[in-house]
């Protein structure tokens, strides 16, 4: 019995460094697939990833959940970027920006680290567009720093209170056991298929753009530490935004925002149809039939909305 048990408890060791080892093999090739596109930045000791291209007002694009830069610069920014400086963060724990803490970094210090960034840049007053996830630290950057933002766009934006619960997917990737066990897993050993029938899911009803998936870095969201930092992040999302609701009143740029009435990953009624009420002079494009994707599936209607929010701040 004895020796059956060192038996186990030795397979047990070795099958445990073999998942970290196979999950660090594939982290290393992911970083030689998907270098940083841009700069680095020091904001206060905390690494901060940038991709700046373009001249004109200072535009800020924030990405969404499980997301990097890459979601932006696949399309978006390079059009944006024929009349606008666009700069591209990516937000802590994913791409090559730090995390800031072990716990998922809220939407407030999110929104304080890629504003010190924007203003590191030269970007004090910026136009900002979030989408879903991103759309929420930008409303948390222009509730907190009314007098920092020239202009907001929310699109897709995760902003009012929901019923449903987390899902078992996050329940188990941000629970203790679930990040020491499960994302090991999930690193070493998902198939890209997976990976690409996520995007898939995430665009319906509409279809993900060509080569977008071969494009976004999907195996950088994949590294362990991004698997936990986004899965905190959207543990705790729902409490967050509970707290930043009752401070929309304070935000002050001209709002133009944006959202499919085929949403089913954030839905329009919940969100959106709430939000256009919460915040003074803001207005809400209804976007029919158009899913959660709307910056890639709807991007002439995303930059319209951008234009007119300049217009409207006086850019």
């Amino acid at each position: 019995m004895r020796k059956a048990m060192i038996f186990i408890a030795l397979f047990i060791v070795l099958f445990i460094a073999v998942i970290h080892f196979t999950a660090a093999v594939r982290e290393r090739r992911a970083v030689q697939q998907f270098p940083p596109e841009g700069q680095i930045l020091d904001v206060g000791g905390t690494q901060v990833h940038a991709v700046v291209m373009g001249a004109g007002p200072d535009l800020v694009l924030i990405h969404g959940a499980s997301g990097n830069t890459r979601d932006m610069t696949f399309s978006l920014a390079p059009r944006l970027a024929e009349r606008y400086r666009v700069i591209v963060f990516d937000r802590p724990g994913l791409g090559y920006t730090d995390r800031l803490n072990s716990t998922g970094a809220t939407l407030t210090q999110q929104a304080t680290l890629l504003r010190s960034a924007a203003q590191q840049l030269g970007a004090e007053r910026p136009i900002l567009m979030g989408q879903s996830y991103g759309g929420a630290v930008a409303l948390a950057w222009a509730a907190k720093y009314p007098n920092d933002v020239a202009a907001l766009i929310p699109v897709a934006a995760a902003s009012n209170p929901w019923e449903t619960g987390l899902g078992r997917f996050y329940e188990v990737t941000s629970s203790a056991w679930g990040q020491a066990v499960v994302v090991p897993l999930l690193t070493a050993f998902v198939p890209q298929s997976v990976v690409k029938s996520s995007v898939e899911a995430v665009f319906a009803p509409q279809n993900a753009p060509a080569n977008y998936s071969d494009f976004i870095g999907a195996p950088l969201t994949l590294r362990r530490v991004s698997l936990r930092a986004n899965a905190d992040q959207r543990a705790n999302l729902l409490s967050e935004i509970a707290d930043l609701v009752p401070i929309y009143g304070q935000i002050k740029a001209p709002t133009e925002i944006l959202h499919g009435t085929a949403d089913t990953t954030v839905g329009l009624e919940i969100h959106s149809e709430k939000l256009v009420s919460q915040i003074g002079g803001a207005t809400l494009t209804r976007l029919p039939g158009i899913g959660h994707m709307v910056q890639h599936v709807a991007e002439d209607e995303v930059i319209a909305a951008i234009d007119r929010a300049a217009k409207r701040a006086g850019l």
